[in-house]
């Protein structure tokens, strides 16, 4: 049976992963409060539909920073992916690109850039960036993505240090992997995924290394998977970096209005507010309590999203209607990656296509573009401001009215 909601899919892929895997993939920092927070933040703001408006063709299309997506989210920045399913990056792509969306390609993904970038149309990859301490492999990565024409770089600054990951602690999770009696045992217990393992070989993260034939060290592994950054990193830093890249730029890890601020006088070009999926801070307020505040610091100069727990199509509509320019979603895809690979990620964005969908003529709107402009009854929360409307002009044709792309669950 066909998963029917993002809950379905988790069940699926805790089912098939070891449990190390899986919780490298589901935990948070800490006691997990921040990602519980997530969730609560998102259940808590309730919508007033609007009733008696003609919903005969709704169109989730939407225009960010000049590029049309078939819909307002794109699959978020994860890394390890090839130890959720082999070619995992390769899945989310292709899924992604299907889907008319972009998907943002981590610097701790398992396949090359060059691979990613022929999967997937031009403009809709973006590369997400980590500062690390060794200088040469952000060089390395700018030149190579400049080359293979990506316009978009998404800097993640919300990772001075690691989050303390209690749940990877427990487990032994590092890199290389070690076999211990209890890793046996989850491998013995999770036959599929441990032949598939094995038949692959074990990831690594692919883009470290600007030659694909040079070999890798360990210790290069174990400090992204460590996330030793430059903690040296500053608006200085960011300042040059924008210098440097000639595309676009966001940032992404802002929780704070006036960083927001900051980040408007060196020149970016959009935000990703994020705490990175409650994996970090384990004290810190979700991206959708954030984002009034930057809303009102940034004054409509920039477009601003925002991820961190988003698993319905209700939830991308309640992102919008505050103000959100789009979303991006991460472990939700993970789930269908984990459960079905390629078909699974498809089947994901088609429930939240769908909800999405259904979400709109419930209440009223014949298009994303109208979320925010519904009127000043269309929302409740004590803590969240109504945002102005920003209506893009129109799509492109063939996605007016368009339904879900439908997948088999193979």
């Amino acid at each position: 049976m066909r998963p029917l909601s993002c809950d379905d899919w988790r069940q699926a892929a805790r089912a098939r992963l070891p449990r190390f895997v899986f919780d490298y993939l589901d935990g948070g920092a800490g006691d997990e409060t921040a990602l519980r927070h997530n969730r609560t933040a998102w259940e808590t703001l309730r919508l007033a539909p609007r009733v008696l408006r003609n919903t005969t063709q709704v169109s989730c299309a939407t225009q960010v920073m000049g590029q049309w997506w078939a819909r307002p989210y794109g699959i978020a920045p994860t890394g390890l992916n090839g130890l959720i399913r082999p070619g995992g990056d390769l899945a989310l792509a292709r899924a992604a690109a299907r889907h008319g969306v972009p998907f943002i390609q981590s610097t701790a993904s398992n396949e090359r850039l060059e691979a990613v970038r022929a999967a997937i149309p031009e403009g809709m990859l973006w590369l997400q960036l980590y500062v690390m301490q060794d200088p040469g492999i952000t060089d390395q990565l700018l030149r190579r993505a400049q080359a293979l024409g990506v316009d978009t770089l998404v800097l993640t600054v919300d990772v001075p240090v690691s989050g303390l990951r209690l749940r990877d602690q427990r487990n032994g999770f590092k890199l290389p992997f070690r076999l211990t009696p209890r890793l046996a045992w989850d491998l013995l217990t999770h036959p599929r995924w441990s032949l598939q393992q094995a038949w692959a070989g074990q990831p690594s993260f692919a883009n470290l290394i600007e030659d694909p034939a040079a070999a890798l060290s360990p210790q290069a592994q174990a400090a992204l998977l460590a996330r030793a950054m430059d903690r040296s990193l500053d608006w200085a830093a960011l300042g040059r970096l924008r210098d440097r890249w000639p595309g676009k730029l966001v940032i992404k890890g802002l929780l704070h209005e006036e960083d927001a601020g900051l980040a408007l006088q060196a020149g970016v070009d959009g935000l990703i507010l994020s705490n990175h999926g409650g994996r970090q801070f384990d004290g810190a307020v979700s991206p959708l309590e954030a984002l009034p505040r930057v809303l009102a610091r940034t004054a409509g100069r920039l477009p601003v999203m925002l991820d961190s727990g988003i698993r319905s199509g209700t939830e991308v509509a309640k992102a919008l209607s505050q103000g959100a320019a789009a979303v991006f979603v991460g472990r939700a895809t993970l789930y269908g990656l984990a459960a079905q690979g390629e078909a699974g990620v498809s089947s994901v964005l088609d429930l939240l296509a769908e909800d999405l969908e259904r979400g709109l003529a419930l209440l009223g709107a014949e298009a994303v573009s109208r979320l925010g402009a519904l009127g000043a009854g269309h929302w409740r929360s004590p803590s969240l401001q109504r945002p102005g409307d920003g209506s893009p002009s129109a799509p492109p044709a063939e996605w007016k009215g368009a339904g879900p792309h439908h997948q088999g669950d193979g």
